[in-house]
């Protein structure tokens, strides 16, 4: 192939070369222009030459062309590259898992793609694999195995396979390159390090290259070797084999502003149109659930994995008042969230809505036993006993919930309104659902995981950001929903979190779960109530 680069960068200027070292354009010229001979694969780049953004081009030309000036070894061992979403991180991994794979004339070079678990490792495999497809020269001088995401490169008898943390002994390796993807998300501490000093004293110039986004972990190993390399990016640590880039905020920065974005976005109107960016800020901007995402996954900010979910404000426009004989012998879906012991036990009505103007109408019911709201009283700082006497929370005798009055409330309610269907989580309550289909109630049992209650959550959300709900401003029911706080997974998958909220939110999730009820029944029915909202398709089945 040829040695001639495409272009050069303007400007370029190698960082941080240590005593003993020099740059040797030759060789940085070499590895850019093998890689600007590479081809992209989807959507409207398909086709097109590899042509480096200067971010890459920086990088590309800062490993491979900074060598000793007694052995022409590379300086650099690992390289840290952390940046957002979409902005080609994949692409160039790949690149430089063929130039370690074909360039370094190192025989049998061990080359290994690591990651949380297979899929992720594949991702980058598969896309150097289909710049191989795309280059005679490649194709010609490569062997590949698909099912063992295996590539040799026939000349040097060196191989690229995927690895990670489930896919077995990783004993005896002795890598010339590791590509290491996504390591905020690597929860196996061991498997980093056995990948990482697996490098063998007969490899001269071994390379390991890690790859990632933000994480929310801040126990992780990905958090730990992102301190190091800010440390090491700042000048408090001095390690000349180590290579940070970070593509982050600076203290003070304004993560709504644009040139912000631009900022920490370096292929930021390259690899991904701004309009979408500006979308995705947007649905952050009023939804607290999907900030902590468009921050870590866009603006590449280390966040927490739990985040306050209910904008208030919102929720507090749709106090309309309710009258109960307005709801009298409608349809309704109830979701029920049962206390373990001492707790608190919820009970949430949804009435959808019967025309275009109309809302999904919440009636919540709430039980306590009375030693433990004594208790809560001073604990908690929530006025229990004043809810008692005004008739919003229901005061029973005891330690601890007798689920006798639940079934007896029900009872009552189901001669009152027309309930179709009472959700409730299957755990702990096959007793009382029981007796509730005793008594002619439907009732389904309900998995509050991430599958069933995100889109449920999310859903929820939208009704009260478009007003389409009404509360009739249930004092218990405010106070669990300004203390719901969502977990959020790698997905963006959310789910209301009873262990990190400060008090209770069982209203909250009982509610969720009856207006999930509400909508879906309603989608099948071909009523108004899905018109207003997407629920996925109605994909996540509750029972």
């Amino acid at each position: 192939m040829p040695l001639e680069p495409i272009r050069k960068l303007r400007g370029y200027k190698p960082k941080n070369i240590a005593p003993g070292y020099f740059y040797k354009p030759m060789f940085a010229d070499a590895a850019v222009a093998f890689v600007e001979r590479l081809k992209h694969h989807k959507g409207r780049w398909k086709g097109m030459p590899f042509e480096l953004i200067d971010w890459q081009e920086q990088i590309i030309r800062d490993l491979f062309g900074i060598v000793s000036k007694s052995d022409e070894c590379r300086q650099y061992k690992r390289a840290y590259i952390e940046l957002p979403k979409k902005n080609g991180k994949s692409e160039l991994a790949a690149a430089i898992a063929l130039l370690l794979l074909c360039c370094d004339h190192e025989y049998g070079g061990e080359i290994y793609g690591c990651a949380m678990d297979q899929k992720q490792a594949k991702i980058v495999f598969n896309v150097a694999l289909h710049m191989v497809e795309q280059n005679e020269y490649l194709r010609e001088n490569i062997k590949y195995n698909r099912s063992t995401s295996t590539m040799t490169f026939k000349p040097l008898g060196s191989f690229y396979q995927v690895v990670s943390a489930d896919s077995g002994n990783k004993d005896g390796l002795n890598s010339h390159g590791i590509i290491f993807d996504e390591l905020h998300a690597q929860k196996n501490e061991d498997f980093f390090k056995v990948m990482t000093t697996s490098s063998g004293l007969s490899r001269e110039q071994p390379l390991q290259f890690i790859i990632t986004t933000a994480g929310f972990d801040r126990n992780s190993i990905g958090w730990r070797e992102h301190q190091y390399a800010d440390q090491v990016r700042r000048g408090d640590i001095i390690d000349p084999t180590f290579y940070p880039v970070i593509f982050d905020m600076d203290e003070g920065d304004d993560w709504q502003s644009e040139a912000v974005w631009r900022k920490v976005n370096p292929s930021f109107g390259i690899t991904f149109e701004p309009d979408a960016f500006r979308a995705e800020f947007e649905k952050a901007r009023i939804d607290l659930s999907a900030e902590n995402s468009f921050k870590r996954l866009n603006l590449n900010m280390w966040t927490k994995q739990y985040s306050r979910w209910m904008p208030m404000d919102k929720y507090d426009a749709c106090n309309q008042k309710l009258d109960d004989s307005f709801l009298h012998g409608k349809r309704c879906y109830g979701g029920l969230d049962l206390s373990s012991s001492d707790d608190m036990t919820a009970l949430v009505l949804c009435f959808p809505p019967e025309d275009e103007e109309d809302k999904f109408y919440l009636l919540p019911f709430f039980w306590i036993p009375r030693e433990f709201m004594e208790k809560r009283i001073r604990k908690d700082r929530a006025p229990y006993d004043r809810w008692a006497h005004e008739g919003h929370l229901f005061v029973t005798d005891g330690a601890v919930i007798d689920y006798d009055f639940v079934q007896v409330k029900l009872k009552e309610l189901s001669k009152i309104y027309d309930i179709k269907d009472v959700a409730f989580d299957k755990w702990g309550a096959q007793l009382l659902s029981q007796r509730l289909k005793k008594d002619g109630i439907t009732v389904s049992g309900y998995r509050q995981g991430y599958q069933t209650m995100s889109p449920a959550s999310k859903n929820f959300l939208t009704l009260v950001q478009k007003g389409k709900i009404a509360h009739g401003g249930h004092p218990v029911l405010r106070w669990n929903f300004d203390n719901a706080v969502v977990k959020i997974d790698e997905a963006g998958n959310i789910k209301p979190d009873k262990s990190k909220a400060s008090d209770k939110i069982d209203g909250a999730v009982a509610a969720i779960m009856a207006a999930d009820l509400a909508m879906r029944d309603e989608k099948k029915r071909g009523g108004y109530a899905m018109a207003v909202i997407d629920i996925n398709g109605g994909q996540t089945e509750y029972y």
